[in-house]
């Protein structure tokens, strides 16, 4: 318990008395709980006065969770010798009922479907030497009832054009031609970009960040454009069907404009001169190509990157397509970079499956809010308690950290109940063996501070 109140110190600046109590007795909850992380749940394992009506008390409270995960990050996490990118993607929480503020109906990756849920978007700054993810600011998604009734209405029109007998080809008379370098955003990109201009924002000059790394759905010019427009660069991944242009390099005799696009691209017949690296594992080839290509739907050209793979027994090909809009950037950073996206993937699960995100059960806003930032704040939290025990073995996991908060909640009601508390020697070996006993690594001798 010590540990955990050390740490809590550290954003002590931005909580009252009582609330940095109940925090650290919720914390310390979800440290040793075995079920499912409810206010209930979390009430049956806390000690000193962790009461089901204190946790109400704090879940019902407004806690400024737009500062506390970057005051914790700058004081317990931050190397700011390491260079730091950042990452953006929406983790989508199932529902039942109908009650939860924001529920909503949102598309779960995982399911492959549209299902009841609540969304919410986070932004975490990955530290590329470490590979670690740490989510900073998570939103809610709430979408309003224009949105809605915009969506429904395109909905309708889509079927409409489906279902239509003939659709005219070509373009249609009277239409001119669109400026591309003006964007009209959508409602999602611009809730996107508010949060990101905030989180800027927030960080300051603390960290030079350059570059955010999105997944797929953000791999088009609106997203593009978003990002350049908050002066940093955006790397993400195009359909595999993208139609990608060399730029014009012949001579221009006709009248008009100059043309701006030359050959389209093959990717299965790309140029020897875009060739970067080859290599051969378990008979199948991989291939990385890279050059400065344009898409008629972005008004700027792309630093697109090809990886292709042939399995040299059944010549079947698969390939993906990354690009960043920084032209200057290496093909094998936009590669590494664009693979420690998942690293956010990885924050979304220990959420989920350690610190109760797909468990709560609160409808209200300000609960809504706390249960799922509180969620997210451990994912940091934990990392940070993870630094002493990793130092003596770096298998150390979040399943050994919780067995050893869970043994120390044994050993001591355990203690409480002997006539005579026994010697500090013989209490810290008691402590030291308990705290094993579920653990996966119990080779692991706790640090003195611990």
């Amino acid at each position: 318990m010590i540990e955990i109140l050390a740490l809590l110190q550290n954003i002590a600046p931005l909580l009252g008395k009582t609330t940095f109590r109940q925090l650290s007795q919720v914390i310390f909850g979800m440290l040793v709980i075995s079920g499912r992380i409810t206010m209930l749940g979390l009430s049956r394992w806390t000690e000193k006065g962790g009461s089901y009506r204190t946790i109400q008390r704090l879940y019902g409270s407004l806690l400024p969770w737009k500062a506390i995960p970057w005051l914790f990050f700058q004081k317990c996490l931050l190397k700011a010798e390491d260079e730091y990118i950042m990452a953006g993607d929406e983790i989508v929480v199932s529902k039942a009922g109908k009650k939860t503020y924001g529920l909503d109906r949102f598309f779960s990756g995982l399911r492959q479907q549209v299902i009841p849920s609540v969304s919410f978007f986070t932004f975490s700054l990955v530290n590329v030497r470490e590979e670690q993810s740490y989510p900073l600011q998570i939103s809610q998604i709430v979408k309003s009832a224009e949105e809605k009734a915009a969506r429904k209405l395109k909905a309708e029109v889509k079927q409409d054009q489906k279902t239509a007998e003939k659709k005219k080809v070509g373009r249609p008379k009277g239409s001119k031609n669109k400026d591309k370098q003006e964007v009209v955003l959508n409602a999602e990109l611009l809730r996107i970009q508010k949060w990101l201009h905030a989180f800027l924002e927030k960080v300051g000059t603390a960290l030079r960040l350059k570059y955010l790394v999105m997944d797929g759905h953000f791999g088009n010019y609106p997203s593009a454009y978003m990002v350049r427009k908050e002066k940093l660069h955006l790397i993400s991944k195009m359909r595999s069907d993208a139609a990608l242009y060399a730029a014009f390099e012949g001579e221009h005799a006709g009248p008009g404009p100059k043309p701006r696009y030359g050959a389209k691209i093959d990717w299965r017949k790309l140029d020897a001169k875009y060739l970067m690296e080859t290599s051969l594992e378990d008979k199948v080839r991989t291939a990385i190509y890279q050059g400065q290509f344009c898409n008629k739907e972005f008004a700027f050209a792309l630093n697109v990157v090809f990886i292709i793979k042939t399995n040299l027994e059944t010549q079947s090909q698969a390939h993906v397509i990354l690009f960043s809009t920084d032209l200057e950037q290496a093909y094998d950073q936009i590669i590494k970079f664009y693979s420690l996206r998942f690293q956010i993937e990885f924050n979304f699960r220990d959420a989920k499956q350690y610190w109760g995100l797909e468990d709560f059960m609160n409808v209200k806003e300000t609960t809504v809010t706390n249960a799922v930032n509180l969620a997210f704040f451990m994912v940091n939290f934990s990392q940070a308690l993870l630094q002493p025990f990793r130092q003596q073995n770096p298998e150390y996991s979040i399943l050994d950290l919780k067995s050893h908060y869970r043994g120390y909640r044994y050993a001591s009601e355990v203690i409480k109940m002997l006539p005579e508390k026994p010697d500090a020697i013989l209490l810290a070996d008691i402590f030291q063996k308990i705290a094993h006993l579920g653990a996966i690594h119990p080779l692991l001798e706790p640090s003195a501070s611990s």
